[in-house]
Parts: C-alpha cells; sequence; structure tokens
C-alpha cells in the first residue's frame, strides 16, 4: 500500500479527507476558518498586550485568562495552518510522526485550556466567598503554582497517547476522515485490540475535562449559596455581574466539548460532516470568542483595547 512501511503495517503518511462528503465545497469553508483564525491571533494577541500594560488587571482573573490566551494561541496555531492548506492546496499528507505530534498538542492542550477555566471559577470562589482572604490566598507564588500544575497535568496525563498508537498496525487504510489528527480518529484505523488504550483515553478525559467541569460546577454553587446571603438586591446582581464573562466562557468550551465526545462515542449514525464541524467548533470557536466575551463584558480589558488601537494607529 502506497505511504506505508510494509514490515509493520505502519504508514509513512496518513491522508487528511477533511470534511467527508463535502470536499467541493472545501474551499469555501476555508474563508470562516480563515477569518476564525485571524480573529484568534488579534484577540489574543491584544488581550495579552492589554493585561501587560495594564497593571490594574494584574489581578489573578486575568492573569489565568492570559495563560488561558497563550494556550489557545498555541493550540489554533498547531491545527489551522494545515487545515488551511488541506482546503485551499488540496494538501492532504501529513507525515505519520507529524500526525502524533498534532495530535498530542491538540489534546494536551484542550486539557490545560479546561484546567484554566477552572482555574478562573476557583479566583471567583475565592473574591465572592472569602472576598478578604482573596489577596493572601492567591498570591503570585499560588497562582504561578496553579498555572505550572496545570500545564504539567496536561503534558504529563496526555504524553502516553503518541506512544500508545506509535507501535500499532494500521492495516485498514490511511485515510483520516478528519480535518486534523486526533485520538479516536486514529485508532478507529488500527486492526488490532484497543480496549485498553481506548479506557486510558476515557480515564483521561474524565480526570480532566470531566473532573475540571464537575469543581467548576461546585464553586458556582458555592458562590450562589454565598450570593443569595446577600441583603441586598443591588449587591447581589453586582457581585453576579463579575462572573458573567466566565460563566459565557465555561459555556462556549464546554458544551461543543461534551458534543464532540458525545459524538465520538455514541454517535454512531451521525452523518460525518455534522461530527467534523462539532469538532472543529469544538477546537476553533472558544480561542476566537474568549477575548471577545472578556473585550464585551469587562470596561478594562474594553478601554485598553481602544487605546491599542489608538496608540496604532493615530
Amino acid at each position: 500500500m502506497l505511504g506505508y512501511n510494509r514490515s509493520s503495517l505502519q504508514p509513512t503518511i496518513f491522508l487528511l479527507l477533511g470534511i467527508p462528503g463535502l470536499e467541493a465545497a472545501h474551499i469555501w469553508i476555508s474563508i470562516p476558518f480563515c477569518l476564525i483564525y485571524l480573529l484568534s491571533l488579534m484577540g489574543n494577541v491584544a488581550l495579552l498586550l492589554i493585561v501587560k500594560t495594564d497593571h490594574k488587571l494584574h489581578e489573578p482573573m486575568y492573569l489565568f485568562l492570559c495563560m488561558l490566551s497563550v494556550t489557545d494561541l498555541m493550540l489554533t496555531t498547531s491545527t489551522l495552518p494545515k487545515m488551511l492548506s488541506l482546503f485551499w492546496f488540496n494538501d492532504r499528507e501529513i507525515y505519520f510522526e507529524a500526525c502524533l505530534t498534532q495530535m498530542y498538542f491538540i489534546h494536551s492542550l484542550s486539557t490545560m485550556e479546561s484546567g484554566f477555566i477552572l482555574a478562573m471559577a476557583f479566583d471567583r470562589y475565592v473574591a465572592i466567598c472569602h472576598p478578604l482572604r482573596h489577596t493572601t490566598i492567591l498570591t503570585p507564588a499560588v497562582i504561578v503554582g496553579l498555572g505550572m500544575f496545570i500545564v504539567f497535568r496536561g503534558a504529563v496525563l496526555l504524553s502516553p497517547h503518541p506512544f500508545l498508537l506509535r507501535w500499532l498496525s494500521y492495516c485498514k487504510t490511511n485515510v483520516i476522515s478528519h480535518t486534523y489528527c486526533e485520538f479516536m480518529a486514529l485508532i478507529k484505523l488500527v486492526c488490532t485490540e484497543t480496549k485498553i488504550r481506548r479506557a486510558y483515553s476515557l480515564i483521561v478525559a474524565f480526570l480532566t475535562g470531566g473532573l475540571d467541569f464537575i469543581l467548576i460546577i461546585c464553586s458556582y454553587v458555592l458562590i450562589l449559596s454565598t450570593v443569595f446571603n446577600i441583603p441586598s438586591k443591588a449587591a447581589r446582581l453586582k457581585t453576579l455581574s463579575t462572573c458573567v464573562s466566565h460563566v459565557w466562557v465555561i459555556l462556549v468550551f464546554y458544551t461543543p466539548a461534551f458534543f464532540s465526545f458525545l459524538t465520538h462515542r455514541f454517535g454512531r449514525h451521525i452523518a460525518p460532516h455534522i461530527h467534523i464541524f462539532i469538532a472543529n467548533i469544538y477546537l476553533l470557536i472558544p480561542p476566537m470568542m474568549n477575548p471577545i466575551i472578556y473585550g464585551v463584558k469587562t470596561k478594562r480589558i474594553k478601554e485598553g483595547f481602544f487605546k491599542l488601537l489608538t496608540v496604532k494607529y493615530v
């Protein structure tokens, strides 16, 4: 077979199919994808510059947001350039090792995104439930430590994934029915038993994204419990308003994530192009929306964005 190492049935290259059934429309689909990429780059870079230059924004929430922005930039850059090359130039080939590397970055960076969103929820919990201890709990050392732990967790827990797939035999095909390399799309091409590898992937997904989501829900239950004990309605609304941006970030990240996860595991009767679209929404929309959400909802960031434009064009 073309692109295969015959001695081990390991492909030297994979072929990315793109969006199955919509190959003729790839050039048109690439237009919104390219716009999403540009908005993600500009929005997250602008956000990082605004927080860096405005010392009033050097607070735990915005520092965690910067960590999320860096992760978003890395995630979009590890996927979209190759995706756009596929759409524009029909550049379907990707080397086996490059495919495994891309898969690792996608899953580990997505895990880090989830961790930073949880850290932001913890910040909201401390700020609202223990306001007098906020600065003593979330010290610079604690913030750095949490950031390093989140990066370490994503890097280490997902590091076995490439090795779980590296030595398998891919005797079915070397065509990946997807726009990028990811664990479930690759493991479907394997002709040997994969139950243990699938189980490990499932356990890691629960211990990261699943557990993060549960802890975020718990933090907001405690936040709401505290807020509803505030006697003044105006004070309750003002306190809740500090969480609005973060709640939107949670919804934008976890809604497509759960849909993508469920369609992978249980959506065998869902049309392939719908599954691929959901997977791409999960991967591409949050990095674009996060700076927009905080830019619209946070006065300081909005003002910083306009100052950045003024400095650039005056």
